[in-house]
């Protein structure tokens, strides 16, 4: 009976020596693909976003993710070349939908570009802090340690900016549609605030006592708010329109 137990024992130790070269290519091939997606969509969003944004500190924010980002993209595709790993060359799905909000959302998408870029940031800095710290190349991890305190210093400057962004209004259309009225805020779709972070949204809108927030299932955080002296339902969608009055 023992000596089974050493025989399956050993087979299963050889089977994991051998699986944990290919678990480390998908790894190395995962980062590559996220970061570089992630990468893409800050400079093209950064460069759909600078004519229509409002705040100067939001526009100079686009300027440097087009510099910044497109520096590291080059950086990241030089060294998946080298390592024979392939870059993506169109964004993925989840990130060309938020590109084309922006595309068709009419001027000024100061909100809801903070709010991407928010986002963004928030998983590009978890992604790079998770590879820099477990990676399995060690080109790339190097790339990650590197680019790492540039993402933190991305969402600091964003985190900051945001707060002094103009706050959309219910009476401003979210979304231009081509050949018919722009549908009124909130706008459905992928909500990528926090319950405190959708608070804060609506307390920076001059509302106060927030409460009883849950997200709906059109991706829109709802609950009540005073104003005025006055308690009113209050919504918040993902592009950051804060929503008075709003069932």
């Amino acid at each position: 009976m023992r000596q089974t137990l050493r025989v399956a024992a050993l087979s299963l130790a050889t089977a994991m020596v051998f699986a944990f070269p290919a678990l480390a290519a998908d790894t190395a091939q995962n980062f590559v693909t996220k970061a570089a997606n992630g990468g893409m969509f800050e400079v093209q969003s950064s460069k759909i976003a600078q004519d229509k944004l409002q705040d100067q500190g939001l526009k100079d924010f686009a300027q440097k993710m087009i510099s910044d980002h497109g520096a590291a993209n080059a950086k990241l595709e030089s060294i998946a070349g080298e390592q024979k790993l392939q870059v993506p060359a169109n964004l993925d799905a989840a990130h060309k939908s938020d590109i084309d909000k922006l595309q068709s959302a009419k001027a000024p998408v100061d909100a809801p570009y903070a709010a991407m870029q928010k986002a963004a940031h928030a998983d590009a800095v978890s992604l790079f802090e998770a590879y820099a710290k477990d990676g399995d190349n060690a080109a790339l991890k190097s790339f990650a340690s590197e680019t790492l305190p540039t993402l933190k210093m991305h969402q600091q400057m964003i985190e900051k900016v945001a707060t002094t962004a103009p706050a959309s209004e219910s009476t401003t259309p979210a979304v231009a549609s081509s050949g018919s009225t722009n549908p009124a805020a909130p706008v459905p779709g992928a909500n990528s605030f926090t319950e405190a972070q959708a608070k804060t949204a609506i307390e920076k809108a001059g509302y106060s006592n927030v409460s009883a927030l849950a997200k709906d299932d059109n991706g829109i955080w709802r609950g009540t708010a005073s104003k005025d002296g006055k308690s009113t339902p209050i919504a918040l969608d993902y592009q950051g329109n804060v929503v008075a009055g709003n069932k």
